[in-house]
């Protein structure tokens, strides 16, 4: 009897130290975390209908301090500009745009991880395919109210709480 109690509490104890078999760690879950969150993102996004899918690229937009909604779901033609992308986004979220005012602080697009103010005539697709500090369907970015000579957010983290 005692024999049978000691193997007993052997292979329940062995059961309680092996690591679940059917826990995945890693890439894979993370990657599929991506894909739910961008499939998410989809759902809610506004844009131009008219775009071809495979033109659209799609980003959770941060808006500027102070806006009663923190963020919005968008969409954008990986082809425009990113001065195009300002101009658009400020209509969707009905941001007052004052670019063309020499006096008035610029609204502008800035990347969610550096804080980098991203050029007015670049191409959405050569951030897209940037090597450093990429922006990425699915990922977000930040709308601001800046002046002239700052080409970086202070502290991108108060937009993305």
């Amino acid at each position: 009897m005692c024999a049978t109690q000691q193997l007993v509490k052997e292979i329940v104890d062995s059961k309680k130290s092996a690591a679940p078999k059917n826990v995945r760690k890693g890439a894979k879950n993370s990657e599929t975390a991506a894909k739910v969150a961008l499939m998410k993102l989809k759902l809610h996004a506004v844009g131009d209908k008219s775009l071809p899918q495979t033109e659209r690229v799609y980003f959770q937009v941060f808006l500027p301090k102070g806006m009663k909604e923190k963020s919005k779901p968008m969409f954008f033609c990986k082809k425009w500009s990113i001065g195009k992308i300002v101009d658009y986004a400020a209509s969707l979220a009905s941001l007052k745009n004052d670019n063309n005012k020499a006096a008035a602080k610029k609204l502008r697009v800035c990347h969610a991880e550096t804080g980098q103010i991203l050029p007015l005539d670049n191409t959405l697709e050569t951030w897209l395919s940037s090597t450093e500090g990429p922006l990425y369907n699915g990922g977000n970015i930040i709308l601001e109210y800046v002046d002239n000579e700052i080409s970086v957010l202070e502290d991108v983290n108060l937009y993305l709480i």
